[in-house]
């Protein structure tokens, strides 16, 4: 029975053993936060296909938003700043294949949400509207 548990838990992969994948996950959950006190409507989370994954899909009006959320837990760089043209590229031809799939063909926009999470202070959320094309 362990045994079959400790399988399933490697089987998931690297990702998931890492502790900056935890990280990851609780910048998402504060962005989501965030972007529902802001009057989005969250449409999907982590959502993937063959060419990549967009963190959150949300709907601000008649805007589909394709959100990347860039976490960080040390006083390093922005974590804004890692959003670079290689991963632009990536998110948008991402968003393509989401928006192929629909039956309409929105207004979009591509967002970027900054999370910072320093030990003993208060998270601080960083939204950055219509942060590229």
């Amino acid at each position: 029975m362990l045994f079959g548990r400790l399988v399933r838990w490697l089987d998931r992969g690297p990702a998931f053993r890492d502790p900056r994948h935890g990280l990851g996950r609780q910048g998402e959950r504060l962005a989501e936060q965030h972007l529902r006190k802001q009057g989005l409507a969250i449409l999907a989370r982590n959502w993937r296909c063959h060419l990549g994954e967009i963190d959150l899909i949300a709907r601000d009006g008649d805007v589909l938003v394709f959100v990347e959320v860039k976490t960080r837990s040390d006083l390093g760089s922005d974590p804004e700043e890692r959003v670079n043209e290689a991963k632009r590229r990536q998110i948008r031809k991402v968003a393509g294949a989401y928006v192929a799939r629909l039956r309409e063909e929105p207004l979009i926009r591509f967002d970027v949400v900054a999370v910072v999470l320093l030990p003993g202070e208060k998270p601080v959320v960083r939204h950055h509207e219509d942060d590229f094309v």
